[in-house]
């Protein structure tokens, strides 16, 4: 029923298996990829033709996670999948980079790429093996697919490179946690998360994974070679007529456009020569109209890069490896807890930092389970930053994708959170974009986390680079431009301190670049991003020691684990007492660890010194506020330390003679009192006469010491025999009551001879049986 075809390799000490002809057969392509005991099913379906009109590829790439995959029910209400998480989202993006460039130019027909996880072991990370899955269906598809590609996830732990570990463990144990995709040939892509590592350990890590990557391609090969269908037929057009005719009629107009510094001056001559080239296939029938307008962008594109080939020219005159200019700004915006304003040319970012408590941390529920972030970065891309019309609201899942970058820069830096027992949350809004919007991002939360008193390890910068590259020759470009984006081979960023990298992302429109093309990018990289934390150290060079006064203030103590369900009280009653009653946040864990959190010092103050009251045992001869919260006819109850009570005896209260407790206290009334004396049993003796009332200090104690008691003396006989208890008659008591060893019919023992009522005694004790 099933013509199954299989192959399988070891692979970093488990079993790779790559399967189609059982699943989705009705797609054009579907792959069942097991990794130890993570299963991946990617299926792939192809227009068969392109619509009307359209000029551009529509690849659509869907990666979901199924919770059944882990043994777990999704939270929330609906108890089932629903919109794309973030990670999801990213990895979405992390199959689309890589593929993207492997189709040919002019293939418009539109492609779904849909990833599942079916099992999920907690070893072996499914977004890798969602990538190689999507390869291998892409491959066999028959679409025009220059692929395959391999992928791999890359550790460092103690100078070397592992090999697919888990993803928490590759950066919370080890020093890296690297993501390659690559072809036989060349790589891909790269996505990165460091420890601030140098250049050469991070090329040694893309140099490492590509030779895995390899084989993982040999491998989709081989399943090809047993399923592949059959490849489509891809009409190719020539359209070099139409390319020449469009470089002599609006050339030059292109060269002088692009030869203008200004963006908005560019933009405008930019324009005009392309509604020229309108006008002059405004006869010419739609196809033909839109070939015109896609090869106006070829004629640009061969104009930029060859003036930067040949002479070094860049679009706004600077050198190749030079970055335009830098102003940062901190501290602008008086209510946030710290802000930055970072422009660098036509690029800029408005970025604040915000201070929260426990309470605040970003809840995520996953495939492995429930976690919780205390770091967050989000990333807005409004359209007038370009100056352009466009929709505003939700972020699309390239500011996802932006600001998951940005994060993995800073996060490096970040203080523990036993230094700094804060949530912080970043916020970027990209306010003018021409270039590396991530890039400024990265400098300008830097900066605002400073400015907020987040005492970074050291600040972070970073810079995009660009490429050209036409045949064997190439340049790389520093701090590119949108156009030099949009026009060039590669987009690579590079984020990092003055000891080492702490991101990396790289994506390449052509088919991969060589190690020699990536150290060279690596290296210029460097030169970069060191010249632009100078810039940012004119604004701010280091972290503010005090936090901004708008923001909450933590402190945090500790007490023995035995305490804690005195702090909570019977059904958390004693810390909704504390939080209500001196308005500070509290928070306590298992371990004893208590963070009390308002932005009021004095709240701080109070919240402390009432759970200390708590916690602590009360020491003889100290002086304690206290307040009355009883009074009896022999003194008064006060509570001091919290959750202590002790006695104030009416003799305690006064040096002269008190008559009633009411004379000196009442109820609620605070008082300052001295421990004199603490029984086995616990019980606390209080004295407020030797305190003084209004300072708290303590007096000389003048009452003179109460004179010996006499000894009481015989107090005779007291109604029996007293001779010692031994087995056998007892006597002395109001009758015989017989020896231990025989009947105890001892019979009901509610009143004895002495002070009892006799007309409860029963019968037989009386003598009357």
């Amino acid at each position: 029923m099933f013509d199954v075809k299989t192959v399988s390799m070891e692979w970093g000490g488990k079993t790779l298996t790559l399967e189609t002809g059982r699943i989705a057969r009705q797609a054009d392509g579907a792959v069942l990829a097991t990794y130890g005991e993570t299963v991946v099913l990617c299926a792939v379906t192809a227009a068969k033709s392109v619509k009307e009109g359209q000029d551009f590829f529509p690849l659509t790439v869907h990666y979901q996670e199924k919770y059944f995959a882990a043994g777990r029910i999704p939270g929330g209400f609906f108890k089932r999948e629903r919109g794309a998480t973030e990670k999801e989202t990213l990895v979405s993006r992390l199959i689309d980079r890589p593929v993207r460039p492997l189709f040919p130019e002019g293939f418009y027909n539109e492609i779904n790429v849909i990833a599942q996880v079916l099992s999920y072991d907690g070893e072996c990370e499914p977004d890798v093996l969602a990538m190689i899955a999507a390869s291998a269906a892409l491959t066999i598809s028959g679409v025009p697919f220059m692929g395959p590609i391999g992928a791999v996830r890359v550790g460092y732990k103690d100078g070397e490179y592992l090999l697919n570990p888990k993803q928490e463990a590759a950066i919370k144990e080890g020093e890296l946690d690297l993501v390659v995709a690559a072809t036989g040939n060349a790589v891909m892509m790269v996505e990165s998360e460091a420890k601030e590592l140098s250049e050469e350990v991070m090329l040694g890590a893309v140099m490492f994974a590509h030779e895995e990557c390899k084989k993982v391609a040999n491998l989709i090969i081989d399943l090809a070679e047993k399923a592949a269908k059959d490849p489509w037929e891809i009409a190719i057009s020539d359209n070099s007529a139409i390319k020449a005719k469009l470089k002599d009629l609006i050339g030059k107009d292109i060269a002088a456009a692009y030869k203008l510094t200004d963006k908005s001056a560019r933009s405008a001559a930019l324009n005009a020569a392309r509604d020229k080239a309108k006008e002059a296939f405004a006869g010419e029938d739609a196809q033909t109209q839109m070939v015109a307008i896609k090869s106006v962008k070829k004629v640009e594109a061969d104009i930029v890069r060859g003036a930067i080939l040949k002479d070094g020219t860049r679009i706004d005159g600077r050198k190749v490896d030079q970055v335009r200019p830098i102003e940062s700004i901190v501290g602008f915006l008086p209510r946030t807890h710290g802000s930055a304003l970072f422009t660098r040319g036509e690029t800029q970012a408005i970025c604040t930092t915000t201070l929260g408590t426990k309470d605040a941390e970003q809840m995520v529920d996953g495939l492995e389970g429930l976690s919780y972030h205390r770091f967050m970065l989000h990333y807005n891309f409004p359209p007038y930053s370009v100056g352009e019309v466009g929709r505003f609201g939700a972020p699309s899942r390239r500011d996802t994708g932006h600001g998951k970058l940005a994060w993995r820069a800073l996060q490096a830096v970040l203080p523990s959170h036993e230094e700094f027992p804060y949530t912080i949350r970043v916020v970027s809004d990209i306010t003018e974009s021409n270039g590396s919007s991530s890039m400024a991002t990265v400098c300008g939360g830097a900066l605002s986390m400073m400015d907020a008193g987040v005492p970074l390890k050291r600040p972070v910068s970073g810079i995009a680079m660009g490429l050209i590259l036409e045949g064997d020759e190439f340049t790389v470009l520093s701090d590119i431009l949108g156009d030099e984006d949009h026009l060039g081979d590669m987009d690579f960023k590079v984020a990092g301190t003055s000891e080492g990298i702490t991101t990396m992302q790289m994506d390449i429109k052509v088919a991969g670049i060589t190690k020699e093309i990536f150290e060279a990018a690596l290296n210029q990289a460097k030169g970069g991003r060191a010249h632009i934390l100078g810039e940012m150290t004119k604004a701010l060079g280091s972290s503010r020691t005090e936090l901004s006064a708008h923001a909450p203030r933590i402190e945090t103590i500790s007490i023995d684990k035995s305490k804690i369900r005195d702090v909570i009280g019977t059904g958390g009653k004693v810390i909704r007492e504390i939080v209500a009653t001196t308005g500070a946040k509290v928070d306590i864990d298992d371990e004893g660890i208590i963070k009390i959190s308002s932005s009021d010092l004095s709240q701080i103050e109070a919240a402390k010194q009432w759970i200390l009251g708590i916690v602590e045992e009360p020491e003889v001869g100290k002086i304690y506020d206290g307040k009355v919260v009883t009074i009896v006819d022999f003194g008064a109850f006060v509570n001091f330390m919290g959750g202590k009570d002790g006695l104030v005896h009416v003799s305690e209260m006064k040096n002269e003679r008190v008559e009633k407790p009411t004379d000196v206290v009442s109820e609620g009334q605070a008082v300052k009192v001295k421990v004199l004396e603490i029984d086995p049993r616990g019980k606390v003796r209080l004295s407020m006469r030797v305190v003084d009332q209004e300072t708290g200090a303590e007096l000389e104690d003048t009452r003179p010491p109460r004179e010996p008691r006499e000894p009481r003396g015989d107090r005779g006989d007291r109604g029996g025999d007293r001779r010692p208890r031994r087995d056998g008659d007892r006597g002395g008591r109001g009758g015989d009551r017989g020896g231990r060893g025989g009947d105890r019919d001892r019979g009901p023992r509610r009143d004895r001879e002495e002070g009892g009522n006799p007309d409860h005694i029963p019968a037989f004790l009386k003598g009357d049986d």
